[in-house]
């Protein structure tokens, strides 16, 4: 019996460590998107090295941090929806229109600007 109430307690020790580790380490996990992430984004999509699942993993989470780069952000959601092609992204490798495709490089070379007046490297 004795063997018993010691096994019992040590266990009922461990899993008490293991909930009050688990409660003081539990934190909302957090996506940050940074700049050059975006930038390098933006240049596969030109370069169509990018599919429409690679795409919205990005342009779909909202970017908290930044208010210039969620503007991007939300830029480039117009821009799939005024301009994106993804049915023929499996034939021809193009996510986007020729006019899409003009907005994005415009929009990575403002976000490249942008990133070279600030000094962060991408």
């Amino acid at each position: 019996m004795a063997l018993y109430l010691l096994t019992f307690s040590v266990c009922l020790v461990i899993l008490g460590f293991m909930v009050v580790a688990l409660v003081l380490s539990r934190r909302t996990s957090r996506y940050r998107t940074e700049p050059g992430q975006l930038l390098d984004l933006l240049e596969a999509a030109l370069d169509h090295r990018l599919s429409e699942h690679q795409w919205n993993a990005v342009i779909g989470y909202p970017i908290r941090h930044d208010d210039y780069l969620e503007g991007v952000r939300r830029r480039c959601q117009i821009i799939m929806e005024q301009h994106g092609q993804p049915w023929r992204f499996e034939r021809q490798g193009r996510l986007f229109s020729a006019a899409g495709m003009e907005e994005l490089d415009a929009l990575r070379s403002h976000l490249a600007a942008r990133l070279g007046l600030l000094g962060v490297s991408a």
